[in-house]
């Protein structure tokens, strides 16, 4: 009842504000009219946020859902949820000799954590930051993208079936969420070339090379070196402008 009797208080408030806006506005000094604006943009954002009671209703114009995974990102018991987002501009949509019709408009990215009242609180967004899944892939498919949470963590996992895998881990820190963890495989065919895995908490890199990469009839033997990891400013998930442009 308290947040029926506080919804309907601001909007009360906001419709009397707008009737008034107009008649009062010229007779305001300047800064009690800055003051009543923000008023009214904070009612405004009120009342936008009130009517957003879906993950669904979080995604903006332009784009539609891709895939949408649930967890809890925050450690604060609540299913969480991500939605990987994708454009819908016409002019993405191309013809490809060999495959036909193909829609290459960029992915994004929208976190959104449950609130106590049931609700929704988006952390995250972040709307081309993925490649379409129907990039070029070169002599080979493209790789695949996936997203998925375990143990409050965010994966951002990319499969490229005998060629191997790279995963980005983030942790939700400092209101964003930060890449504390990356491991990649490069393979060649069934056997392993190499792999890496670099802690960014800790600032350690570590790099498994197999010797025995050229010979088909052999065991997989890793020669294991460290280095260190270049942790001087944090990888922000809200700042990544496009994944494929990553190296580490």
């Amino acid at each position: 009842m308290k947040n029926i009797f506080f919804s309907v208080s601001l909007l009360s408030t906001f419709f009397l504000l707008g009737s008034c806006k107009k008649s009062h506005e010229n007779k305001l000094p300047p800064a009690a009219k800055n003051e009543a604006l923000s008023v009214e943009k904070v009612l405004e954002d009120h009342v936008k946020t009130a009517d957003k009671k879906r993950p669904a209703d979080f995604i903006p114009k332009g784009f539609v859902l891709f895939d949408e995974v649930e967890g809890d990102l925050n450690s604060d018991g609540r299913i969480d949820h991500v939605l990987i987002i994708k454009a819908t501009e016409k002019d993405k949509i191309v013809t490809d000799e060999y495959r036909g019709k193909l829609d290459r408009n960029r992915r994004g990215i929208i976190i959104l954590f449950k609130t106590e009242d049931n609700g929704y609180k988006k952390v995250l967004e972040n709307n081309n930051c993925f490649s379409s899944e129907n990039e070029d892939g070169g002599v080979y498919y493209a790789p695949e993208m996936e997203v998925s949470i375990d143990k409050n963590n965010l994966y951002v996992n990319y499969m490229h079936g005998r060629y191997g895998y790279w995963t980005y881990t983030f942790k939700y820190r400092n209101n964003n969420f930060q890449l504390i963890g990356y491991d990649a495989s490069y393979n060649r065919g069934p056997i392993v070339q190499n792999e890496t895995s670099i802690n960014f908490l800790t600032g350690k890199k570590q790099f498994k090379d197999n010797i025995n990469k050229d010979e088909e009839d052999r065991d997989e033997v890793f020669k294991e070196t460290w280095s260190k990891a270049d942790t001087q400013r944090p990888v922000l998930l809200s700042e990544i402008k496009d994944f494929d442009e990553l190296s580490f």
